[in-house]
């Protein structure tokens, strides 16, 4: 379970707010964050990663992330897919994965089930966007990671491109149980994709439910989501 209570003091383009966000998540489960730009999506997966500082409390399967004692970002076991791929041009497609963790044999099943093993000695500055995306994937997979952080990874794609995609996450999330938080504005794959969405706005959780309840049945989520 990942227990987290944090708050921080937020300056954005629509002024001052404070993110102060409580939220229980348990073992495996899919969390969808949505919410209107600048609600303070993006920087909660930052904190939990490490890569930005808060005050309050994270727990993590028993170990403390963030309250007595701070855990640096690399001992958190976190795998980080972003939008931008944030892949090492220089490198081929196997050797990006390898360069995390050289465990071939991990590195050859995540390539399989993403449908890249005809592209492992690829260098990554070839590919499409859709190729770069699920590549930036498996590099996350290669850290093993206890929880997984996704920051719109669909959003560039085209729709054909965002199906496929949406059917690997899911593929990966079932096979490895791996607890994921994914932000993404894209309801359709909010509600294929999230066992619990999760809407923030101005920093605070304004709902919390299935994907039924979120998005079929609220009104004023619904309208804060199209805003």
């Amino acid at each position: 379970m990942i227990q987290l209570d944090i708050q921080k003091e937020l300056h954005g383009s629509e002024g001052d707010m404070n993110l102060d966000v409580k939220l229980e998540i348990q073992k495996g489960e899919f969390i969808v964050l949505m919410g209107e730009s600048g609600s303070g999506k993006t920087t909660l997966l930052r904190v939990l990663a490490g890569l930005e500082k808060a005050k309050g409390n994270i727990l993590v399967e028993g170990s403390v992330w963030l309250g007595e004692q701070t855990l640096e970002p690399q001992q958190r076991q976190i795998g980080f897919v972003f939008q931008d791929y944030a892949l090492f041009d220089n490198m081929s497609v196997e050797e990006n994965l390898l360069f995390v963790d050289n465990d071939k044999i991990l590195a050859k099943r995540l390539l399989e089930m993403t449908e890249l093993s005809g592209l492992l000695s690829r260098n990554v500055k070839g590919l499409s966007g859709g190729q770069k995306q699920r590549v930036s994937l498996c590099r996350a997979m290669m850290k093993k990671p206890k929880l997984l952080l996704m920051d719109e990874p669909l959003s560039a794609l085209d729709p054909a491109m965002r199906t496929k995609l949406q059917d690997e996450i899911r593929k990966l999330h079932k096979t490895f149980g791996i607890t994921t938080i994914m932000v993404s504005h894209d309801t359709d794959v909010s509600y294929h994709l999230a066992d619990r969405i999760v809407v923030l706005n101005h920093g605070k959780i304004i709902a919390d439910g299935t994907p039924e309840e979120i998005l079929l049945k609220t009104s004023t989520v619904t309208y804060t989501l199209s805003v």
